[in-house]
C-alpha cells in the first residue's frame, strides 16, 4: 500500500509540477521540489490513512486561498426557507441568501422597510407569514441556456415565487398564488424565461376556500400557473400570469419544453385514485390510498396555446387570476395526459428537447416519453377521457422506451457526452445510462455508484440546460447517519460532489449541510455570473435597483422634526455614523434613513438599535430605511455589527428617549 500511495502522490505531485513549469521540470529536481510542494506530502497522507484515491479527491476538490470555483451551485434550503450558494468542486458555503424567512445578519425582514414589504407581499389571507419550505431553484434562461441573470425559488408550504436578483445576490420579489395553498412543481422557466412555471402540490378548493372532503372530487383541483416574468424590471406580473385549471390528483413536478418541444410544459402528478384519508375513521392512510393504480398521469400543457386563449379572454377571473378552466383547456387544446408508472417524482426534458424521461418512485424503470409520438398521438386523436374530461393519449403510442435503472428512481440530469443520471432513493445510489436518441433498444444502464444516503434530487453541472458541461454532479442526500461528527439528533444533510468527467464516476467529497434541506440545485458556470462588487453609484435603494431618494451625502446628514415625526438622514463610513446622537419623545414615529458611503470593495457596514428589533447589512454604496416608534422612554445604543476597522467598537451612538 505505501508503495502504491507513493507511487500516486509521486504522479500528483509531478503532475502539479509540470503545470507550475510549463510542462518542464528543472533537471535534477523532485517533482514536489519543483511544484514548491512540501516534501512530506507522503508521510502526512501515510499518518492520516489516506488511500490513493482519498489523494486524487483531495486534488481535484482543493482551491488554494485566492482561487476561485469553476461553477456556482445554488441548493434549496428546505425548512429554512431560504438558498445556500456554494462553489463547485470546493463545495464551500460562499452565501446565505435570504427569501421567505427573516435573517438578521443581512438584515432581511428584521426591522428594514423593503424587505418587510418584500415578505409582506406573500402574507397568506391576511396572515403574516415568515416561514418558508423552498424546494425548487431555477436560473432565468436564454434560448434554453442560464444566462446568470435571476434565480427563482418556490415556497412548497404556502404556494409563493420569489424572484433574485444576482448582481447582488438579493431578493426583490415575493408573490403568492391566490387560489392554492401549496406548490411542488414550481420554480421552472421556460426557454427565454417569458413564465416560471409552478404547479400545485396538495389539492384544495381554488382560493383554499372550505368543502367537506366528502365532495373531493366535485370541488377540490389544482392548478398549473405560469408567472409571466418582464425581464427588463426584474418582476413577475401577476396581471399578465394565468392559470390552467386540472384536475385534483397532485401536481409533482414540472419541466418545460425546448427546442423541438418548445412551447410545451411537462408535470408529473400522483393520486390520480383521489384519495382523501381518514386513518382515524377506519380508511387507508395516505401512503395507501395515492399508491393503488398502477398508473398516474403525466400532464402534458401547450402553454403557447394557452397564452392564446388568455387573449382572446376565455378565462375566468378567480381572485384576481385568470384561469382557463378544464373544460376550455380540452376544447382548446391546451391540456393532454398520458399515463405514466405509479407515483413519479421526476419529468425531465432530455438537452434536444425531444424525450422526456419520468421516473416512479414505486418502479425500477425510468420511462422515456417521445415528444414527436406524442405530438402525433393528439393529431391522431387517439385517447380516451379522464373523469374530467381530459383527453389520456394511449400509453403504447407515446412510450419510447425503458430502462431499469434500480430502486426508487427519482429525478435525471444530463451530461455533454450523451448519458443520463438518475437518483436512485431506496439503493441510495446514482445510476448512470445512456441515451439511444429514437431507437428504444439503444437505452441502457451502464454504471451505478453507492452515495451516503438515500439520494434524493442531482443537479449535473448545467445538466438541465439545452448544453450541459458534464464534469461535476451534487447528489442531495437526505440522511447523514455516521458521515460527519455526531451534533445531536438532528443532523445535517449530505451532499456529495461527483465526478463524472470520464471514467468511472467517483465520490470526490462530502459536504454536511446543517442549515436546511437542500431539496434541489442548480449548477452554473462561474463566469456567466456578473455580480456587482459595490452598487452602481452612493445611495442605491436595492428594492428598487435604482437610486434612492433618501440618499445622504457626507455633510448633508439631518434630524427631521415635524410634530411627534422625526425623520433621520444619517451616513457611514469607518469608523463613525453620522449623527451619533439621536433624542426622541416617547411616542415619537421614527423613520431612519442610512447610507454607506464607502465605495471600496466589501466595506459592509452593520447597524443594530438595542430593544428596537433593527438588524440591518448596509453594502458599499446602499442607502436602507427602517422605521419604529418610540414607545418607551429609556436610553438605546446603537453600533456597527461589522468588524470595518480598527476603530470598529468606538463606531456606535445612542438613542435617548425622553419620558
Amino acid at each position: 500500500m505505501k508503495r502504491t500511495l507513493f507511487v500516486v502522490v509521486s504522479l500528483l505531485l509531478a503532475v502539479v509540477a509540470l503545470s507550475a513549469c510549463g510542462g518542464s521540470g528543472q533537471k535534477g529536481s523532485t517533482p514536489a521540489a519543483a511544484a514548491g510542494l512540501p516534501a512530506d506530502a507522503l508521510a502526512i497522507a501515510t499518518q492520516r490513512g489516506l488511500t490513493p484515491d482519498d489523494v486524487s479527491a483531495a486534488l481535484k476538490t482543493y482551491l488554494p486561498s485566492g482561487k476561485h470555483d469553476d461553477y456556482y451551485l445554488f441548493m434549496s434550503g428546505g425548512h429554512s426557507g431560504n438558498v445556500i450558494v456554494a462553489g463547485v468542486p470546493s463545495m464551500r458555503i460562499l452565501k446565505n441568501i435570504a427569501v421567505f424567512t427573516p435573517e438578521s445578519w443581512q438584515g432581511y425582514g428584521v426591522g428594514e422597510t423593503d424587505t418587510e414589504r418584500i415578505l409582506d407581499a406573500g402574507n397568506v389571507d391576511g396572515v403574516k407569514i415568515r416561514t418558508g419550505d423552498t424546494h425548487h431553484p431555477a436560473l432565468s434562461e436564454t434560448n434554453g441556456d442560464y444566462d446568470g441573470q435571476f434565480l427563482f425559488i418556490n415556497d412548497k408550504a404556502n404556494a409563493r415565487v420569489a424572484v433574485i436578483d444576482l448582481r447582488d445576490f438579493e431578493t426583490k420579489q415575493i408573490v403568492k398564488d391566490p387560489n392554492i395553498i401549496s406548490n411542488h412543481g414550481s420554480t421552472f422557466v421556460t426557454p427565454n424565461t417569458d413564465y416560471v412555471v409552478q404547479g400545485t402540490q396538495y389539492a384544495t378548493p381554488l382560493g383554499w376556500a372550505y368543502a367537506p372532503l366528502s365532495e373531493y372530487k366535485e370541488k377540490y383541483r389544482g392548478l398549473i400557473t405560469l408567472w409571466k416574468f418582464d425581464r427588463t424590471k426584474g418582476r413577475i406580473i401577476p396581471e399578465e400570469s394565468f392559470s390552467i385549471e386540472v384536475p385534483p390528483y397532485w401536481q409533482d413536478l414540472c419541466d418545460a419544453g425546448k427546442l423541438a418541444s418548445d412551447g410545451w410544459g411537462f408535470c408529473n402528478s400522483f393520486n390520480t385514485e383521489m384519495a382523501v384519508g381518514g386513518n382515524m375513521q377506519g380508511q387507508p392512510n395516505f401512503e395507501a390510498g395515492v399508491s393503488q393504480r398502477d398508473m398516474d398521469y403525466l400532464h402534458i400543457f401547450n402553454w403557447k396555446k394557452a397564452e392564446e386563449v388568455v387573449k382572446a379572454g376565455k378565462t375566468e377571473t378567480i381572485n384576481g387570476m385568470k384561469v382557463i378552466r378544464i373544460p376550455t383547456a380540452v376544447e382548446e387544446g391546451v391540456l393532454f395526459f398520458a399515463p405514466e408508472p405509479k407515483s413519479p417524482h421526476g419529468a425531465d426534458v432530455t438537452p434536444d428537447g425531444k424525450y422526456i424521461v419520468v421516473a416512479g418512485k414505486l418502479d425500477p424503470h425510468v420511462t422515456i416519453y417521445s415528444f414527436d409520438k406524442i405530438q402525433k398521438a393528439i393529431a391522431a386523436k387517439n385517447w380516451t377521457t379522464d373523469e374530467f374530461g381530459v383527453p389520456v393519449l394511449n400509453y403504447d403510442d407515446v412510450k419510447l422506451a425503458q430502462v431499469e435503472l434500480g430502486l426508487g428512481p427519482l429525478h435525471t440530469q444530463f451530461d455533454d457526452k450523451g448519458f443520463a443520471y438518475t437518483s436512485l432513493f431506496l439503493d441510495s445510489a446514482l445510476a448512470k445510462w445512456k441515451l439511444g436518441g429514437d431507437d428504444p433498444n439503444a437505452y441502457q444502464l451502464v454504471e451505478k455508484i453507492p452515495v451516503q444516503y438515500n439520494i434524493g434530487h442531482i443537479s449535473a453541472a448545467e445538466g438541465d440546460t439545452v448544453s450541459p458541461d458534464g464534469n461535476y454532479l451534487v447528489a442531495l442526500n437526505k440522511w447523514a447517519v455516521d458521515r460527519f461528527l455526531p451534533v445531536g439528533p438532528l443532523l445535517p444533510q449530505n451532499e456529495q460532489l461527483i465526478d463524472i468527467s470520464g471514467g468511472p464516476m467517483k465520490v470526490l467529497y462530502d459536504m454536511p449541510m446543517g442549515v436546511g434541506e437542500p431539496h434541489y440545485a442548480q449548477m452554473i458556470k462561474a463566469d456567466k455570473i456578473k455580480p456587482w462588487d459595490i452598487y452602481p453609484q452612493v445611495g442605491w435603494d436595492p428594492a428598487t435597483q435604482a437610486p434612492s431618494k433618501y440618499a445622504t451625502k457626507l455633510g448633508e446628514e439631518k434630524i427631521v422634526r415635524d410634530g411627534s415625526n422625526v425623520e433621520v438622514f444619517m451616513t457611514s463610513v469607518r469608523s463613525h455614523l453620522t449623527p451619533d446622537r439621536v433624542e426622541l419623545k416617547k411616542g415619537d414615529h421614527v423613520k431612519w434613513h442610512i447610507t454607506n458611503v464607502e465605495t471600496a470593495k466589501d466595506a459592509t457596514h452593520g447597524f443594530q438599535l438595542g430593544g428596537q428589533g433593527v438588524s440591518l447589512s448596509i453594502e458599499p454604496g446602499e442607502t436602507v430605511s427602517f422605521e419604529f416608534d418610540a414607545a418607551h422612554d429609556g436610553t438605546y445604543a446603537f453600533y456597527c455589527t461589522e468588524f470595518c476597522s480598527a476603530l470598529h467598537l468606538e463606531m456606535m451612538g445612542y438613542v435617548t428617549v425622553e419620558p
